[in-house]
């Protein structure tokens, strides 16, 4: 696997390959991501996987300062599937202008993990356009966990003329039903056994408001659980660690 670190290299290299296929992550590999990885190995010529943890997209100066990442790590499990190239940007390279310029939704993005951290998406869009931009994939691959992220992603790069196929994969859960997720590493055994109830309440045909009602009775602080777009999605906290999650309706 090479490891890129210079954008200008990155550029060059997507020059000299037509049919790349991108997984954007923030570092924190699990299963999750390693199955977006897996996906653009079989359907393209080549794979790139980026690993920088992007601080616009974090409304909590504690949760970016505590995120899970361990590059060492990722690089082992990229090498075991045999990626490509994976590119590990520096952050003075992705926002020379100290973030002076951003992508902003007006619609979708002020709702639910919108409206609940303020400018998340504004990051999220901007460093997706940045990597976009840079890598000029074929296919970039993103997991439906995130499904509001997924749609705001995918609808930019319709609006903005990206050639580029976004494309969702189903959640990948842990034997619990538990969404993978980075975070889930900041749960005790017990605790991230019990946060399981979670996606086993979403998935009931009760009304939103009764499936807020039963999470709370499990100990969680529901933050919202609201049907979009044809999915139910919800956010609590638990044990201090925040956990999102989807289904379809």
């Amino acid at each position: 696997m090479r490891i890129i670190k210079s954008i200008k290299e990155m550029k060059k290299l997507s020059l000299d390959n037509r049919s790349l296929g991108f997984v954007p992550t923030l570092g924190g590999l699990h299963d999750g991501h390693l199955h977006l990885v897996r996906a653009s190995l079989k359907k393209c010529d080549k794979t790139v996987v980026s690993i920088f943890l992007n601080p616009t997209q974090f409304n909590d100066e504690l949760d970016l300062m505590t995120y899970p990442a361990n590059l060492d790590e990722d690089i082992k499990k990229l090498e075991s599937l045999g990626v490509d190239f994976l590119f590990t940007p520096q952050k003075d390279d992705i926002y020379p202008d100290g973030y002076k310029f951003k992508v902003e939704e007006l619609e979708d993005s002020k709702i639910l993990e919108g409206e609940k951290r303020p400018g998340h998406f504004d990051g999220v869009l901007t460093i997706v356009m940045k990597l976009l931009n840079i890598v000029s994939p074929k296919i970039a691959f993103f997991g439906k966990k995130d499904f509001q992220q997924y749609t705001l992603i995918k609808k930019m790069s319709q609006d903005f003329f990206m050639d580029c196929e976004i494309v969702a994969l189903d959640t990948i859960r842990e034997e619990s039903g538990l969404a993978m997720s980075s975070r889930n590493e900041k749960l005790d055994p017990r605790a991230r056994e019990n946060a399981a109830k979670f996606y086993q309440a979403l998935k009931k045909k009760n009304s939103c408001e009764e499936i807020k009602q039963e999470l709370k009775g499990y100990g969680f602080d529901v933050e919202y659980v609201e049907d979009w777009n044809g999915r139910r999605l919800g956010a609590i906290n638990y044990e201090g660690v925040r956990l999102i999650d989807n289904v379809s309706i």
